[in-house]
């Protein structure tokens, strides 16, 4: 699942971590990708994020699941309060990202 929805702006971000938590809930192996500003679903504070609630409780159940997020290494923030959870990243680059897209047997993207 390739997410590059900005969640200070939209509710799409929230929405395709909701549908991500549903999917990885029925065992089915997902890789969620963070590209661009979609990195901010991993900031501290979810009160400036469309749909923040939902965030933080969507964050907790993939990290209860053990599910890591693959996030663009580019589009890290340089704030110290970037993923102040700690929740599981996998750096990726712009051509690992188009690598795990073609090599999908489905891929959502929003």
């Amino acid at each position: 699942m390739l997410i590059t929805a900005d969640p200070r702006l939209s509710h799409r971000a929230s929405e395709a971590m909701r549908i991500g938590t549903g999917v990885v809930a029925t065992s089915t192996p997902v890789t969620l990708v963070l590209a661009g500003d979609a990195v901010h679903l991993l900031d501290d504070d979810t009160g400036g994020l469309v749909d923040g609630d939902d965030i933080a409780r969507f964050r907790d159940s993939l990290r209860a699941l053990g599910v890591p997020f693959h996030v663009e290494a580019d589009a890290v923030p340089a704030d110290p309060a970037w993923n102040a959870g700690r929740h599981p990243v996998v750096p990726v680059s712009r051509e690992e990202i188009g690598a795990l897209v073609r090599g999908a047997r489905r891929c959502l993207m929003f």
